[in-house]
């Protein structure tokens, strides 16, 4: 063999070499930087404005952030979502049109949202007909979920919090004879009303009788308050919306009543805004601060640090859903509808704030429920 010919080999093998190491570089740069993950568009129906804006629509939109800021920068399961948001302006009609809008013209295959249960009882029929995954976070009246096998809440539904909340509050306090308040506008308080009405006969506990307001309307509850107040009730149970809350214990400490009133979902917020006319008050609800879950003391304070509040029940709710969601997206088969709600269906005692997290048949949250009482202007664990 020549010296050309050796020469030819050698300079032959030198590019091959050159190549395959190239080649190996461009995969090692592969595996050190990954392609980047698909962007997930998730639709999210808030109340940004009109009645309960303030309420809980900026918690359940500042704790969707936070969730999503953290799921983003963590790359859990490569996931990168997104958020195309609608505000429904408070309303049930404002809330259809978000849905429509979402499904129709933005494309997206899950949306979070609405809060109230008024709305999502008109917007699960809508994910039902287009077979999107529908996930509210707050609604809580009976038999929302089971519309269709494509929507799911988070909340713990009446039928979980009211027997559970009336036995261990019966137990306790032994009431014998009492009074209710609720919101004849609205599907979770009447929907309230009517459970613990149930399960307070169910128990042989008298009720002397029943008021009423329009929420958003009624802004003294002097005439309602002062009949219960005739009555003379061991305890006063109301069902409504956050708005009215802070004013109904104001009313009834102006009114010298003394029977405990037990409240739905009582936050913190309501609690400030009450002042001592809260004290006493007791509460069915699926989170509270003082609550020792995975996870839940360092989310009370990367929230208060980020937004310079403390979050309450419906921002621990709407942190959890996204959480869920996450997991279930990125456990699914594929990103379209059928396999997150499937991936969905299948999550089972998930470590959450809220605690062991899991889905019933329906669609429904299971997790423990908690009582809390206001002690000295702070809920505590009753």
């Amino acid at each position: 063999m020549n010296i050309r010919n050796i020469s030819t080999m050698t300079i032959a093998f030198t590019i091959i070499t050159i190549f395959v190491g190239l080649s190996g570089c461009e995969r090692i740069q592969q595996i050190v930087e990954p392609t980047p993950s698909e962007e997930i568009a998730i639709g999210v129906v808030l109340t940004q404005t009109g009645r309960n804006a303030t309420a809980f629509g900026k918690y359940v939109e500042q704790a969707f952030e936070l969730a999503l800021n953290e799921i983003n920068d963590s790359q859990l399961a490569g996931l990168n979502l997104k958020f195309i948001t609608v505000d429904d302006q408070g309303t049930v009609e404002g809330a259809i049109e978000a849905y429509n809008k979402l499904i129709k013209e933005d494309g997206v295959s899950v949306i979070l949202g609405p809060t109230t249960s008024s709305a999502t009882k008109q917007t699960f029929p809508i994910a039902k007909e287009y077979q999107i995954v529908a996930i509210s976070p707050t609604s809580a009246a009976r038999g929302l979920s089971a519309i269709s096998d494509f929507t799911f809440r988070v909340a713990l539904t009446t039928d979980i919090l009211v027997p559970n909340g009336v036995e261990a509050t019966h137990a306790k306090l032994n009431y014998q004879n009492v009074a209710t308040l609720y919101d004849e506008t609205d599907d979770f308080s009447t929907d309230g009303d009517k459970a613990v009405q149930e399960e307070l006969i169910a128990t042989g506990v008298i009720i002397l009788g029943t008021e009423t307001f329009r929420g958003g309307e009624t802004t003294d509850f002097t005439e309602q308050l002062t009949r219960i107040k005739a009555l003379n009730p061991d305890a006063i149970f109301v069902s409504s919306l956050p708005g009215e809350k802070p004013e109904i214990l104001r009313k009834g400490h102006e009114l010298g009543i003394s029977a405990p009133f037990i409240i739905r979902t009582l936050t913190d917020a309501d609690v400030e805004a009450a002042g001592e006319a809260a004290e006493g008050a007791i509460t069915f609800v699926g989170w509270g601060s003082a609550v020792d879950t995975p996870g839940n003391q360092e989310f009370i304070e990367k929230y208060t640090t980020t937004y310079n509040t403390a979050p309450n029940n419906y921002a621990a709710r709407a942190y959890a859903t996204l959480h869920i969601l996450a997991k279930a997206i990125g456990t699914a088969e594929s990103h379209n509808a059928a396999d997150i709600r499937d991936a969905l269906a299948n999550i089972s005692d998930f470590d959450t704030i809220l605690g062991k997290f899991s889905f019933d048949e329906n669609g429904d949250a299971i997790y423990e429920p908690k009582i809390l009482i206001v002690k000295n202007g702070k809920l505590e664990l009753f």
